[in-house]
């Protein structure tokens, strides 16, 4: 497990208030990690990024398990469908079938572009399927419109001018 320090920026460039929101990235390759941390940083949304490489330990960090007894619980899970031990559909959907985390969003970040795995996915209610190489304008856009429900949950609060 890798976990990334936090982001703190606001929309307006002003320190933010609220705690961060907790992101579990599930991606083996480091390069496409890199990539998402990236995308993130630039769309300058407060938050503290979690990164796991195997769909199997994601069901570990998801249901705290063994050395994850402490994780926090994410907010966003970005999740590759491409994964070594349980691939991305079978993280997935475990993850829609467990009540206590059923209602994570959960957005798809993949090179699969069979059209089974995209209705898969929504069949199991993603966020949003975004298939790489990403288009970062188009993952910017889901993580823009993520903040603005994330600031509508008082989950982070710009700080006052």
């Amino acid at each position: 497990m890798n976990h990334v320090p936090d982001t703190t920026v606001s929309p307006r460039g002003a320190e933010a208030v609220g705690r961060p929101m907790e992101i579990l990235l599930v991606e083996d390759s480091l390069i496409d990690a890199r990539l998402t941390m990236g995308a993130l940083k630039q769309g300058q949304l407060q938050h503290r990024l979690t990164v796991v490489r195997r769909g199997d330990e994601a069901i570990r960090f998801l249901r705290k398990e063994a050395q994850y007894a402490r994780a926090p619980r994410p907010d966003l899970v970005l999740l590759d469908l491409l994964l070594p031990g349980k691939n991305g559909l079978e993280v997935l959907d475990d993850i829609r079938r467990d009540s206590s985390l059923a209602d994570i969003p959960v957005v798809v970040l993949t090179s699969s572009e069979t059209s089974e795995d995209r209705c898969r996915c929504e069949a199991l209610s993603v966020q949003s399927y975004i298939t790489k190489p990403v288009n970062f304008q188009k993952f910017l856009h889901v993580v823009k419109e993520l903040k603005r429900d994330w600031l509508a949950k008082d989950i982070l609060l710009p700080a006052d001018d």
